[in-house]
């Protein structure tokens, strides 16, 4: 197993790493912005190429098939090659897919963007949160983690509410948002190029797939928290999936910077709300994520039915705080789970899974949507969703009733 380097402790030394740790996050930050970016514009592709929700729906969902694919095939190389090189591949994949989608015209063009995009956050999942502990400060050392998360989630936040704002206000509106998002990830690079690497690289060592399995001891813990998890994405995912398109249609709201602050409010939520309950009992905040990601529901369900912008909006901000917590304590049940020699491959599941949570079901909404209407299949996935999250609660109370 590779070992972090031992690194000079001089001040020119300490300097350099704290660089880098900033570069790690912005960079972090800027590549997940990235794969949400083209969220408040899915509506103007659709006018133009002729396609509905559940096109859409589809070019949403197969984002998740790069997150997966990034995940088992490179997300133990960080590990073999250093974080630096595959920090800089994923940036890499972010800036063709930003391309991809500058150029974008037919709906294939942008189906491969989203895989593409898909795989770079795939690989900054894994490598950017370890190279974010690994240079955080000593005065920031406890609070890496939740900076990780907070570059994480609060990138996904950030890419619908500029691109929606660019969309809104600035010229080309399908041009602007990418071309930013190239101007940002050429800063990215300038910073992760130098980046100090924290790993030991080992000439000839060899590269692996991450293998995906649950030890059967710790399955009931897996089942009630990958529940929650896919519960949680399902929802965040319909928000950044088909938000524009419900303010739109339902609401009569055409503004897309609008729907940029509505997605932007899922993410924002789930990531402070994330960073507050870190110290919080895990069983606890579990089972009061999954209460709160139903409240979450039924208000964006009352908004759908109501056609009331402020219910949507608050419907937003309380599933981000219900997913937040709840695939928190969720992946913080597996970790503790699971053995300590086989804590990634159990992780590596557990995102797998959650995942799943923002394809399948957005692409089944999609096809209701078609089919039914689409308020009744915003209703009807609302629903679902719900039923899921009250599903992980019970399982949870039963297992502390029964620990106790």
């Amino acid at each position: 197993m590779n070992s972090r380097t031992a690194g000079p402790t001089t001040p020119s030394a300490t300097t350099s790493t704290t660089r880098s740790f900033v570069a790690a996050v912005y960079a972090f930050a800027v590549v997940m912005l990235g794969t949400t970016m083209p969220t408040p514009l899915y509506a103007i592709y659709g006018e133009q190429l002729g396609f509905g929700v559940a096109t859409t729906t589809v070019i949403y969902a197969v984002y998740a098939a790069g997150v997966i694919a990034a995940l088992i095939l490179f997300g133990r190389w960080s590990d073999v090659v250093g974080r630096r090189r595959l920090l800089i591949a994923g940036a890499a994949l972010s800036a063709v897919s930003a391309v991809v989608f500058l150029t974008a015209g037919p709906v294939w063009q942008m189906l491969i963007g989203r895989v593409i995009s898909g795989m770079s956050a795939g690989i900054y999942a894994g490598a950017a949160t370890t190279a974010i502990i690994e240079l955080a400060p000593p005065s920031w050392r406890g609070r890496a983690p939740a900076v990780a998360t907070a570059a994480n989630i609060g990138g996904l936040g950030l890419g619908p509410l500029i691109a929606g704002v660019l969309a809104q206000y600035a010229p080309a509106p399908l041009h602007t948002p990418f071309a930013v998002d190239l101007a940002l990830l050429a800063l990215a690079f300038a910073g992760i190029w130098r980046l100090t690497e924290t790993v030991a690289v080992k000439p000839g060592a060899r590269l692996g797939i991450q293998r995906l399995s649950v030890p059967a001891d710790m399955r009931a813990v897996f089942t009630r928290a990958s529940i929650a998890a896919f519960a949680g994405f399902a929802v965040t995912g319909t928000f950044t999936g088909v938000a524009p398109t419900f303010l739109s249609s339902i609401l009569g709201i055409d503004n897309l910077a609008f729907a940029g602050v509505v997605v932007f409010a899922v993410f924002a939520s789930s990531a402070v709300t994330q960073i507050v309950v870190r110290r919080m009992p895990t069983d606890t905040a579990l089972v009061a994520g999954c209460a709160i990601l139903i409240g979450g529901t039924c208000l964006s369900t009352a908004g759908l039915v109501t056609a009331s912008a402020a219910l949507v909006v608050a419907g937003a901000m309380v599933s981000g705080i219900g997913q937040g917590m709840s695939f928190s304590k969720g992946l913080a049940s597996v970790v503790a789970a699971a053995p300590h020699d086989r804590r990634a491959e159990v992780t590596s599941t557990f995102f797998v899974v959650a995942y799943v949570g923002i394809s399948i079901p957005i692409v089944g909404e999609g096809l209701t949507a078609r089919a039914w209407g689409l308020q009744e299949a915003g209703i009807v996935f609302n629903a679902g969703a719900a039923v899921l999250a009250l599903l992980s609660l019970i399982l949870t109370v039963a297992a502390v009733r029964r620990a106790g």
